[in-house]
């Protein structure tokens, strides 16, 4: 089903389990957002099973915030989240390299068009753990919100087996979760 109603999907990965393995194949059109900033040994070596079961899997995947890393893994694009502020024209990059950002309010999606970006996902569409009930926008707010926007867009914020639905309520034919991977 969700397959059928959305074009792409966009999975923010911290680490790998047999589980995630099993569920992430589930889906067509996945791109996984690497969403590790530390660089110490354990992480690397999360970075780098996901990197593995990506490029084995042909799954394609961005970095969160680092132009470096997305050269040197040679990734399909980049994340920049709401807190990344620097306005990059990196000329390294291959042509078909994507730039995707995350914005809540206005003043964050002008920024992120300055920055290039290609697709914005606006958070937080419904309930989750990290924004309380009075910061979420819901369908109706999260349409009336982006109807002058013009560049695409996708949901992120609170996607589950619940709200799945009512997300197709918005014009976004993209979506973007952390937990919802666990109980696809």
């Amino acid at each position: 089903m969700i397959n059928k109603i959305f074009y792409k999907h966009y999975v923010f990965l911290e680490e790998l389990n047999p589980l995630l393995k099993k569920n992430l194949l589930k889906f067509k059109n996945l791109y996984i957002i690497i969403n590790i900033d530390q660089n110490d040994k354990k992480s690397l070596e999360k970075q780098n099973s996901i990197l593995q079961f990506a490029k084995k899997n042909r799954i394609q995947f961005l970095f969160k915030n680092s132009f470096q890393k997305c050269t040197k893994y040679n990734a399909s694009g980049i994340f920049l989240d709401s807190k990344y502020k620097l306005i990059t024209k990196p000329l390294l990059l291959k042509k078909q390299f994507s730039v995707i950002g995350s914005v809540h309010n206005q003043l964050e999606y002008t920024l992120k068009i300055k920055q290039g970006c290609e697709l914005v996902m606006l958070s937080p569409i419904f309930y989750n753990e990290k924004y309380s009930k009075y910061k979420i926008l819901g369908p109706l707010k999260f349409k009336n919100m982006t109807l002058s926007w013009k560049l695409r867009l996708c949901a992120l914020g609170g996607i589950n087996s619940k709200t799945l639905k009512r997300s197709s309520l918005t014009k976004v034919r993209d979506l973007a979760f952390r937990k919802f991977i666990y109980q696809a």
